[in-house]
């Protein structure tokens, strides 16, 4: 009797241990066995190219896979966000977001994606202010010259971001209101091309990522102004931020986090942010991306989707306020 209740509960066990089997089988392995493309929404030669290179080398070595970067630019990076969105849902695309089309852009216009349902949070990724700079023809030595330049009459000062609904754009912004003048915007599609055309004297300043804009500050070609962040980095001590240039409680952060594909399995999104998180904790790849201007920000899927949540809610109000729109 013993003997047929056990062939009894084995028999009826076994569809669900066949069904468990089944899922396993289904679902994608880590690392994927095919290479990762890690995408990035701007042109080559700005911050996230420059965080998002060091990154995908050294996670590369970790999980023994191959991830290559693939520079999608356009539309202040809201075209590599919807790309990745309806991506490959197996692991093998992962995107480098950032600041604007995660928590700025969606408030301005409508876009392809919803950044908090078709994209899955998986780590931070790295942070920094923005450095404003100008160029030395513009005659600006100080940020009360900037100031007096851009209130002596509308868009008499002219500033470049890396596109609509972006960070660098959106720091003009709140200079603007926060100052009651109003400069003229000058987007382009990188940080790399704005960088280039500011260089040959085409507009003012630039709300600059450190490490576009610092190499030309040491080579004497750029004239940094001030920082936008609350504090001073370690590696720009010596420039005084906005808000302690008469401009108290100025903070425009520029940031750029891990995400993948909603459908992307949780098990697979679990391992990438074990595994991203212990490249950005590496002592080697923190001072690399120190040298670069760039702050690792490592954090676990809840700490990022708390903080895209809160950054959302603070730029949609600036939106609100400033009237923002597409141009």
């Amino acid at each position: 009797m013993n003997k047929r209740k056990l062939l009894r509960a084995g028999a009826l066990a076994l569809p669900g241990l066949l069904l468990a089997h089944a899922s396993w089988a289904q679902a994608p392995a880590f690392p994927p066995a095919k290479p990762i493309t890690l995408v990035v929404g701007f042109a080559p030669g700005g911050a996230a190219d420059a965080a998002a290179r060091l990154i995908a080398k050294k996670l590369g070595e970790n999980i023994g896979q191959n991830v290559l970067v693939e520079n999608k630019a356009g539309a202040g990076g809201n075209i590599a966000h919807q790309q990745v969105a309806q991506g490959p849902v197996d692991g093998t695309m992962l995107l480098l977001g950032s600041i604007g089309p995660l928590t700025i852009a969606p408030h301005m216009m409508k876009v392809g994606y919803d950044p908090f349902k078709d994209l899955a949070p998986i780590s931070g990724g790295v942070n920094f202010p923005n450095l404003l700079v100008v160029h030395p023809g513009a005659g600006i030595k100080n940020m009360a010259d900037f100031l007096a330049a851009a209130k002596k009459s509308p868009n008499n000062v002219s500033y470049a971001s890396t596109g609509n609904g972006s960070a660098s754009y959106l720091a003009g912004e709140l200079f603007a209101a926060r100052t009651g003048t109003e400069m003229l915007h000058v987007p382009y599609k990188g940080g790399a091309p704005a960088m280039n055309d500011l260089l040959g004297g085409r507009f003012t300043g630039y709300f600059s990522a450190p490490p576009t804009s610092l190499p030309h500050v040491e080579a004497g070609k750029l004239i940094p102004l001030a920082t936008t962040g609350l504090t001073r980095p370690s590696y720009m001590p010596n420039i005084p931020t906005v808000a302690e240039s008469g401009l108290p409680g100025f903070e425009a952060l520029n940031w750029y986090a891990f995400v993948a594909s909603s459908k992307v399995p949780a098990p697979i999104l679990d391992r990438y942010n074990q595994e991203i998180v212990k490249v950005l904790n590496d002592p080697a790849i923190r001072d690399a991306l120190t040298k670069h201007g760039l702050s690792a920000h490592p954090t676990t899927r809840a700490e990022l989707t708390d903080f895209m949540q809160k950054e959302s809610t603070k730029w949609a109000q600036i939106v609100k306020e400033r009237n923002v729109k597409p141009e």
